[in-house]
């Protein structure tokens, strides 16, 4: 909570007890010739510990009691607003600011250090009634009480210019601010509506501007006081007005300079309404150049004067006559250019026109020419072609397969006796080698042997060929290959 918004019961005992702390200490205090400055206990309630640990003398340094007295008026009071008149003020070469804040009845030394002072919105003078935020402090080397000063403000403009900010800020967070919103104005305007007042320079200024710049463009004045009580509610209902009646292109909405409290009625809320709802393009002229308002924000233009405004809307009627006499000396030219054109053209196809019957008789030449060329021509591709067909035979009888196919059906015939000759020598010389290696086969095979009397005799189990007799063992099962079939039999008893 802001100090200036503290209840005043509670700002009292903050004051109160700063005031007895202070006094707490220094009313033990007492001066004698032969002690000095001697320091005696609190009388108020003797028996407290804290009584009983103190000693009976205890003497305090200027720049003791000046740091504890700073101490204590830092940590008593919180940030103040303090509204006086600035006096005495000093700016040495260190930047820093010095003055005196005064009111009818007391008066108090304020410092305003140089890095605070880059954030004010206006300079300190003597004579300007100020409201200021400051911490309460003591200058240790002069033992002096004085204010740390950290804002600095006008008095009631101040005031205004946090009602401002705070109107702004809103407005600006529902978006009447916003680009998007704002209307084009008209290039050329029929009737200009101007909201002020009827009887001050501006609507004079207003008037001799648009008949300097273009005459022709009527003005509707919706006569308004533009400050003081109700002027606000006048402003707003004009421009309703203006909108409902919509009998102008554009309106303006102007006053001269002032203070911020004269401009005031074009920082209220129900201006604002009135201009972002009004349906015509909006042009703020209010104030000079470092005036801003609350109604340019919202108005679709602002302009830094209203003689400004009116130049926004109107346009120079020397400017377009000078456009049009250059539009006039360039369609001249055009037209110019193109007569000459055309005439050149004119002149190119009268050169060339000729009479029918001469024409006829051209023609009729021409055709007689074409048709001799044809005539040639055809002659000349018909001699062509038959010599050209003539080659392609003698090419194509050079050329014929007969021949080919009688050589070819030889060489088949040929060949064919050759492979029945080859054929039947390969089958008698296979045929002997046949005969050669069956002789052989037949002298080596197991058969014969088998033929001879002899057998095989084999391990039933595994097929494992028995040589010897030691290879069988009693029970063994054995088979026993012959010439003509084989036999199977049972181990009784191994020979040796």
């Amino acid at each position: 909570m802001r100090p200036d918004a503290l209840p005043l019961p509670v700002l009292t005992a903050q004051r109160t007890t700063v005031r007895n702390r202070i006094l707490g200490d220094i009313r033990g205090l007492f001066y004698s010739r032969a002690r000095g400055y001697v320091y005696t206990m609190p009388t108020r309630n003797p028996l407290s510990p804290l009584s009983a640990t103190l000693p009976l003398r205890q003497i305090y340094s200027v720049s003791r009691l000046a740091r504890e007295a700073k101490a204590l008026l830092e940590e008593g009071f919180p940030l103040l607003w303090i509204e006086g008149e600035v006096s005495n003020l000093a700016r040495p070469a260190s930047g820093h600011c010095y003055f005196t804040l005064k009111d009818s009845q007391a008066q108090v030394r304020c410092a305003l250090f140089r890095g605070n002072q880059r954030t004010l919105g206006c300079v300190p003078k003597d004579g300007m009634h100020v409201v200021l935020r400051a911490r309460v402090s003591l200058y240790e080397g002069r033992g002096e009480f004085q204010l740390v000063v950290e804002h600095l403000e006008e008095a009631g403009e101040g005031a205004l210019r946090r009602a401002f900010e705070a109107l702004k800020n809103r407005l600006a967070i529902e978006g009447l601010f916003d680009p998007d919103r704002k209307k084009a104005l008209p290039a050329l305007p029929r009737r200009i509506g101007v909201v002020t007042s009827p009887s001050g320079a501006v609507i004079r200024d207003i008037i001799t501007t648009l008949r300097h710049r273009f005459p022709l463009i009527e003005v509707r004045i919706y006569p308004v006081p533009v400050q003081g009580a109700g002027a606000a509610e006048r402003i707003a209902a004009a421009i309703r007005l203006a909108g409902e009646r919509r009998d102008c292109d554009a309106l303006i909405v102007a006053r001269g300079g002032g203070s911020l409290e004269d401009l005031w009625p074009f920082n209220e809320e129900v201006v604002a309404r009135a201009l972002s709802e009004c349906p015509l393009p909006v042009v703020s002229g209010v104030g000079h150049e470092t005036d801003f308002t609350i109604a340019d924000l919202v108005a679709d233009a602002r302009a830094p004067t209203p003689t400004a405004a009116a130049v926004m809307l109107s346009p120079d009627y020397r400017e377009w006559l000078a456009e049009l006499a250059a539009g006039e000396q360039r369609l001249r030219r055009c037209i110019s250019n193109r007569l000459d054109s055309t005439r050149q053209r004119l002149d190119w196809l009268a050169s060339r026109l000729v009479h029918p019957a001469d024409r006829i008789a051209r023609l009729k030449q021409r055709l007689a020419d074409l048709l001799r060329r044809l005539r040639l021509a055809q002659t000349a591709h018909h001699n062509a072609a038959a010599a050209k067909l003539l080659t392609a035979a003698a090419r194509l009888h050079g050329l014929s397969p007969t021949a080919r196919i009688r050589q070819a059906q030889l060489r088949v015939a040929h060949l064919h006796q050759r492979l029945g000759l080859t054929v039947h020598q390969g089958l008698e010389r296979g045929g002997h080698r046949l005969a050669a290696v069956s002789g052989r086969l037949e002298t080596l095979s197991p058969l014969a042997t088998l033929a001879r009397g002899y057998a095989i005799v084999q391990s039933d189990d595994d097929g494992t060929l028995i040589q010897d007799a030691a290879q069988t063992r009693p029970g063994q099962r054995i088979r026993v290959t012959l010439a003509q079939g084989h036999l199977k039999a049972l181990i009784e008893k191994p020979g040796q």
